[in-house]
Order: C-alpha cells, then structure tokens, then sequence
C-alpha cells in the first residue's frame, strides 16, 4: 500500500492539485467509454455524466459546504471521478438535503439514494456523516463505504462494520510544515481560523499541528511569535461575512498570515488578506490558484487516497481497509506542501529546507503530537490567543 499510494500522492506535492483553472470546456461522457489521455485532470472531467441503463455505481455523498469548495469536497470528489473516468464507471454525487443545516435522516436519504440509484461503493466525506453511514451500511451490506477523515465504525452489537473503510490523515503533520515555514519565511504575527466549531479532529489535529510547527520555528530563530486561534464563524465551514471581519479586523490589528483551515470558509479569508495586503495558507488541497495571497497550502492527498481506496474494492482486496482504520501522513507522502514552482510562494523557506525537515520527520528525527487537547499549553517561544 505505502509504495503505490505513496507514488500517486508525490505526484502531487509536487505538481499540486490540477483540479483547478481548466481552460476545456467539458463534455459529459458516457458510462463505459474511458479517456486514456494521461493529462486529464479532474477539472476536465464532468461532474454529471449519464448512465446507459439510469444507475449510477460509484456515488459521492458530500460533506457540509458546496460540492465545489475548492478544498475537502472537491477533492474527494476529484477522487471519484479520476478513478470513475479513468475506470470507465458511472458516477454521481449526492448533497444532503437542507445545505448546512442537514441532518443524519438527511445524510441517510442521500446514501439511500446512492445505493437505490445503483452505486456498489459510496464515498461520503467527513466525520458528521458518522450516524447516517453506520445505519446506511447496516441496512445495505452488500454495498461499499469510504468514510473520509473517518474511522472503523460498529453495529448496535459493538461489532465492526467490514462494509465502511475509515480513511483518515495526520493533519497535525502537514499543519506544522505549514506553521514552520510561515515562521521560517519571516512571518511572527500569525492566525487560524478553523471550520467546525472546534469538533473537527481534522481541523482540530491542523491547528494543533500548526501551533507546533510555528514554536518550533521560532524557537529556532531565537524569536517570538503570536498566534490568534479561533473557531468563531466557521461552524458551517462556509464564507460570511462576518468571518471577512472578524479576518479584517486581525490584519488590521497586525496579523500577517492567517492558516484558513476550513472549506469555503478561504474564501471569506482570501477577501479579507487582498483588502488588507495580508497573506493565506490554504488546506486539504494546493489553494494557491485561489488567490495571490496564498504563500502554502497544508495539503492532504484527498484525491488519490480516494483513488486508491476504490481500488480495492474493485480487486477485491476491500478487507485490507474495511472494518478498519487506515490513518495517512509523512510515511505514505499523503500530507505536507505543494512544492511546484507555481505553488511555492515563499523566499525566505526554501524547498529544500522543507525537504530536510519532510525528511527527518519520516525517519522520527522530528516528532508532532496529535493530541490537540494538549493545545492551550504553555509554548517556549509563541504567545497563543485562544477565541471562540
């Protein structure tokens, strides 16, 4: 597993995310005829195509946020459709009714619907999706789930459901190589503005990460750093308004990057850094086509992990991954920063610097904690001011 999915996500630390500013003008294909052009990129894929007999066999249910959010969603939605185009599978996306106000019923009836519209596999993304997905896998075993940025889940009887692999990553790593280099880039005022409220483990585990990686660089360079942390206005993990102000009133206050680790939620930030001359890491996936503010991106390889996963269930080697937990970081190149040409806005930091410190946390040399329960510690050389 660690040769293969370690193969396609170096891809794209080092091409980033080609997702994003197709200049194709997409043509719905049809079930059954596979593109073979090695150069399409998920962009060029449509996001509906139309199935010969009306079912549709690899089904997406989306996260909260809009499907095209330039960060989770559409990442994990690139995965399916790579793997369904390249495959020659049907597919198709479902989006809980009642946008961020769905509820479990509501995630269950877009799974229903997945597994009645003919989907074998059903990939649904993020940990809200946890109650629907155990009562949707109960009541259909003969379908597949990937649960991204989740985990092995249990029947009634406390015993695992083989049917759902649980995918998650090691936020924490790529949230401190995107802290670290801020710092090491010369930055000492610092924010994140996190989605869900502060009960995402995902957002949890990268801001924590971050904060880490921040000391540790400043501790390096013998300086001291600050950095305002907040949930506010991200519950929904969505743009508004009153994140754009809460986000302008920091950069006017003296904050010089702020790690927008929430979905749609960059777009409120990115706004804000461009009114104020400020600057943005991005998150999940190689935001920098998004806006000239983005120096980074703290990226999880969504895409090809997705990719992967589908793999197995298509040469039976499902049971690798169902009924457990697969956690993804350094060791498999699933986490880390975009380091193509075009991504790597830093001067100061270099490509190389952050390949040594990639490096040393591959073999131990460098260790994060996951544990973000340890978050409002006190830190050696960084000043952390905790809202919600």
């Amino acid at each position: 597993m660690k040769k293969n999915l370690a193969f396609l996500l170096a891809l794209v630390m080092a091409l980033g995310l080609t997702a994003c500013g197709s200049t194709k003008d997409p043509q719905p294909p049809v079930e059954g005829e596979k593109q073979t052009n090695a150069e399409e990129s998920a962009a060029n894929i449509p996001d509906t195509m139309t199935s010969k007999d009306g079912k549709y066999e690899v089904a997406f249910v989306t996260d909260v946020g809009q499907l095209k959010d330039k960060s989770f969603n559409e990442g994990t939605w690139n995965g399916v459709k790579l793997f369904a185009n390249e495959n020659g599978k049907s597919y198709k996306y479902y989006q809980p009714a009642n946008g961020d106000q769905a509820t479990d019923d509501d995630r269950y009836e877009a799974m229903k619907a997945a597994v009645d519209g003919g989907a074998t596999v059903v990939v649904c993304a993020g940990f809200l999706q946890e109650a629907a997905l155990t009562k949707a896998a109960i009541a259909f075993p003969e379908a597949k789930f990937i649960f991204v940025d989740g985990y092995p889940l249990k029947d009634k009887d406390g015993k695992e459901l083989t049917n759902v692999a649980g995918i998650s990553f090691k936020e924490e790593q790529s949230g401190f190589f995107a802290g670290y280099a801020a710092v090491m880039e010369g930055y000492t005022k610092l924010g994140f503005s996190g989605g869900g409220g502060g009960t995402n483990p995902a957002c949890c585990r990268f801001g924590y990460g971050f904060v880490q990686g921040a000391n540790a660089a400043a501790a390096e360079k013998d300086v001291q750093v600050e950095v305002n942390y907040s949930w506010a206005y991200g519950a929904s993990f969505g743009a508004s308004p009153e994140l754009q102000t809460m986000a302008n009133g920091w950069y006017q206050s003296g904050t010089e990057v702020i790690f927008a680790c929430g979905g749609s939620m960059f777009q409120s930030i990115s706004a804000a850094a461009s009114a104020n001359d400020g600057a943005v890491i991005g998150v999940d996936v190689d935001q920098s086509s998004q806006s000239d503010t983005v120096i980074t991106s703290a990226m999880k390889g969504l895409a090809d992990s997705v990719e992967w996963s589908l793999e197995k269930v298509y040469n039976d080697t499902f049971t690798e991954i169902g009924g457990k937990a697969t956690s993804l970081g350094v060791e498999e190149e699933a986490v880390g920063l975009p380091t193509a040409a075009d991504s790597w806005r830093m001067t100061n930091f270099t490509v190389d610097q952050y390949n040594e410190l990639y490096k040393k946390m591959v073999d131990g040399t460098l260790k994060v904690s996951a544990d973000y329960e340890e978050l409002e510690q006190e830190y050696s050389n960084l000043k952390l001011n905790v809202t919600t």
